[in-house]
């Protein structure tokens, strides 16, 4: 059925319909299967069409099979529906992606119920923050019901080699400092930090590293970009914008997991 796989969706289901009715009669004549079937595959769908009748198969099991293969093509095509390409960096010809600025800030914008950021980082400058987050942060000011929350990495700082010896919540509360200094509004978002990365020695170091943003739990942008005007202006950085609820709020229950658990761990102070 190889080449009956290759018809498109259109082309399938007008086949069907003419195998279903009866109109379509088993000779399977070039011409008359040019009436079902676009110019392009009118040879090979009539060969293919020939071939099972000489093996055999009705008419109107052929015409299952091509309803099968109708709604199978719809299917993929729902799914990819829902997937677009997110990019930040240099366009070239045929590109069919989104722009990661763009996405993000729609995205944001729509947000009704909640919002929850992961990114490594959050840019240091005020401005370029308030250019990327600006819109959530007044939507937060006139939304009380609006929950925000932000996971980001909190790393204890190294120098040739050497660890900070400051206690973990020294250098807590010097990141939860610099997130009210950028963040741009009166509202603070919660903030949850993976305490490994505070770690004093080599061996349980870890880091907060993924980028994400999921919308009311039903849209999800999976990205390589922080939440710098860097990654979202400039960079190279590619991600995906999933726009199906089950994937979203499974990823939205993937970070609370681990919060309910405690090895995500709320920045005492915040929102």
């Amino acid at each position: 059925m190889g080449s009956l796989r290759d018809l498109s969706r259109a082309d399938l289901q007008r086949l069907a319909e003419g195998l279903q009715t009866g109109k379509l009669v088993p000779t399977y004549a070039e011409s008359s299967v040019g009436r079902y079937v676009g110019a392009s595959s009118r040879d090979v769908a009539a060969a293919e069409l020939r071939r099972l009748h000489t093996l055999g198969v009705p008419p109107q099991h052929i015409a299952l099979t091509a309803r099968l293969l109708a709604e199978e093509r719809e299917a993929s095509q729902a799914i990819r529906d829902r997937i677009d390409l997110v990019w930040t960096g240099p366009e070239v010809a045929g590109s069919r992606s989104r722009d990661s600025a763009t996405v993000a800030r729609e995205l944001l914008g729509r947000a009704k119920r909640s919002v929850l950021l992961a990114s490594y980082v959050i840019d240091p400058n005020s401005e370029k923050a308030r250019a990327l987050l600006g819109s959530l942060a007044q939507q937060m000011d006139a939304n009380p019901d609006l929950l925000v929350r932000l996971f980001i990495n909190v790393a204890r700082p190294w120098l040739n080699g050497v660890p900070d010896d400051r206690d973990d919540e020294l250098l807590v509360a010097e990141a939860a400092v610099q997130v009210r200094h950028v963040w741009p509004g009166e509202r603070l978002p919660q903030v949850f930090y993976d305490p490994r990365a505070l770690a004093r020695g080599h061996g349980p170091r870890a880091c907060l590293h993924a980028k994400v943003f999921i919308v009311d739990g039903e849209r999800a942008l999976v990205t390589s970009a922080n939440l710098t005007e860097a990654a979202h202006e400039r960079n190279i950085e590619a991600g995906v914008l999933i726009d199906d609820a089950d994937v979203a709020a499974s990823l939205e229950r993937q970070f609370m997991s681990l919060v309910d658990a405690g090895l995500l761990v709320a920045m005492p102070g915040m929102g």
